[in-house]
């Protein structure tokens, strides 16, 4: 299926999750991460839920980053540019949802990409090659092109693969791993 099949495709299955699904595959999530050789590192960058679209829930994983005593980074985005900016969480963090429903922090200490080693992406549905589709605006694909180019790229999705996406990009930047409920997908030992 091609990319825009795939989204309506995800979106419907999004809508069908409980709150308690949705609570149960976060944690599930979160307790396979602690498996995987990242823990190593000292910048993380983590996505912020928008529970009105039944994402994963990144607040396990945020509690076991700071347990870890790691730097957590979290974006602003700028629908005008389709970038992001990246901010430093701190105790005196004040974060806010935007007009679009996404929870960011409003200001702070600002940290380049190049500096980020390990990045919690969000999606909608990826394959089996690494590939992913979030909303479609292309955020993370410029934001990861940005990074360095050992920056580990982590997908967290409640669905297990799909076998391809049709029409993939050159633009597009494929994750290292994919955590679901169920399994690691490690894409970086094909």
């Amino acid at each position: 299926m091609n990319k825009k099949q795939l989204r309506i495709r995800y979106k419907k299955f999004r809508e069908e999750l409980s709150p308690e699904d949705v609570e149960e595959g976060s944690m599930k999530i979160a307790n396979n991460l602690i498996g995987l050789p990242i823990w190593r590192h000292s910048y993380y960058h983590i996505f912020l839920s928008i529970s009105e679209k039944r994402e994963v829930d990144t607040q396990a994983i945020l509690h076991i980053l700071q347990g870890k005593d790691k730097n957590v980074v979290l974006s602003k985005a700028d629908f005008k540019s389709g970038t992001l900016s990246h901010f430093l969480l701190t105790d005196s963090t004040v974060i806010k949802v935007n007009d679009w429903g996404i929870p960011e922090p409003v200001e702070g200490i600002e940290i380049p990409a190049e500096k980020i080693d390990v990045v919690f992406v969000p999606l909608l549905v990826f394959d089996e090659k690494g590939n992913r589709i979030g909303y479609g605006k292309g955020f993370y694909d410029r934001f990861l092109s940005q990074c360095a180019p050992n920056v580990l790229k982590i997908g967290l999705s409640f669905f297990e693969a799909e076998k391809e996406i049709e029409d993939v990009s050159p633009l597009d930047v494929p994750l290292d791993y994919c955590v679901t409920p169920e399994r690691i997908y490690d894409f970086k030992n094909l």
